[in-house]
């Protein structure tokens, strides 16, 4: 894989424009009377608005461009005042996804192995800027100069990786099989509110938390390298499987962890999936599925009870999940597309 250290660079930037904004929010923001209502205008930008600026990304053919666009905005939310600094930390979580994940599909030959390797590190660069987000003892300014940094990394590297500022997208097409993604989607909006709603009487704040945070990070990476083993159906069936019989016996620690890292590990195989059918568009099918993410989240963000009350209901989810996977796989396993 010639792009080795571009995918690199985009995986270790994923960790710190999640870590920076997830800071930003938590401690300029979380004391604020409207501090649930500034989490919704910051997921909207960040996970529903990959939809169009995911066609944009695809049409201008410049991914590194957007991705270094992203931190850079992302940079400029910490010096604004609160409505506009959580559009701008938004709107640059997204670009930077985006340009960072098609790069990431481009130059690893559509392999799901190094899709994993991309979107595994945000999990725990959430989980570690929440926590710096409570403590004063970590600077704010952190979060803003290492953006700058990366921005300006990715620039070079791209530039460098390419010859120039453009990138390897294909034409923008948006002919495919939409219809067969709609259980991609569905998987997606499940995985996201399980995500917010399994809970586990042991995870508390200790290092059983650490742990469920590092089985879903290392489950994401896992999946695609599965994935491109076994291939995604059979990968889908030994990961969410055992997730499913786990979960009966999540009332323990370990068996509940495996089965966060278990479940986790689809996470590539519905993004790989999905661009799979629409090769022509890849921005605007993540941003499809992040999308459902969002989805995904109002549920919690309303306020609604939990239907996930149990080891029952985690593994129904499990399984559910693989029988909608199934769907769009179909019988045969689909060469890399």
């Amino acid at each position: 894989m010639p792009h080795k250290p571009l995918i690199a660079l985009y995986s270790a930037a994923h960790f710190w424009v999640d870590l920076s904004c997830a800071l930003l929010l938590v401690r300029t923001l979380s004391g604020e009377a409207q501090f649930a209502l500034c989490l919704l205008v910051y997921n909207f930008c960040a996970f529903a608005l990959q939809m169009p600026l995911g066609l944009l990304a695809d049409r201008l053919n410049r991914n590194g461009a957007a991705a270094a666009a992203g931190c850079a905005l992302a940079a400029l939310a910490y010096v604004s005042s609160a409505p506009l600094l959580t559009a701008a930390a938004g709107v640059g979580n997204a670009l930077f996804h985006l340009g960072g994940g098609i790069d990431t599909l481009n130059v690893s030959g559509n392999r799901a192995a190094a899709l994993g390797v991309f979107v595994s590190p945000g999990a725990l660069g959430l989980w570690l800027g929440i926590r710096w987000g409570r403590e004063e003892a970590v600077p704010l300014w952190l979060g803003a100069l290492g953006l700058a940094a990366l921005g300006l990394a990715i620039l070079l590297l791209s530039r460098k990786s390419f010859g120039s500022l453009r990138s390897e997208n294909a034409p923008l097409e948006l002919s495919g099989t939409f219809g067969s993604m709609l259980p991609l989607f569905l998987v997606v909006v499940l995985r996201s509110y399980m995500g917010l709603n399994q809970q586990f009487p042991w995870s508390g704040t200790g290092p059983w938390a650490l742990a469920l945070t590092l089985a879903l990070v290392l489950g994401k990476a896992a999946g695609g390298f599965l994935t491109d083993r076994l291939g995604p159906r059979r990968a889908s069936a030994a990961s969410l499987g055992p997730a499913a019989a786990l979960y009966l016996l999540s009332a323990a620690p370990l068996p509940g962890t495996l089965a966060v890292f278990l479940f986790n590990m689809t996470m590539p195989v519905t993004l790989w999936g999905a661009v799979c059918l629409v090769p022509g568009a890849k921005g605007f099918t993540f941003g499809l599925l992040t999308f459902a993410l969002f989805l995904g989240y109002l549920p919690s963000w309303m306020g609604w009870p939990s239907l996930l009350t149990g080891p029952w209901a985690c593994a129904a989810a499990a399984l559910l999940s693989l029988a909608l996977l199934l769907i769009p796989l179909g019988r045969e396993e689909p060469a890399p597309c």
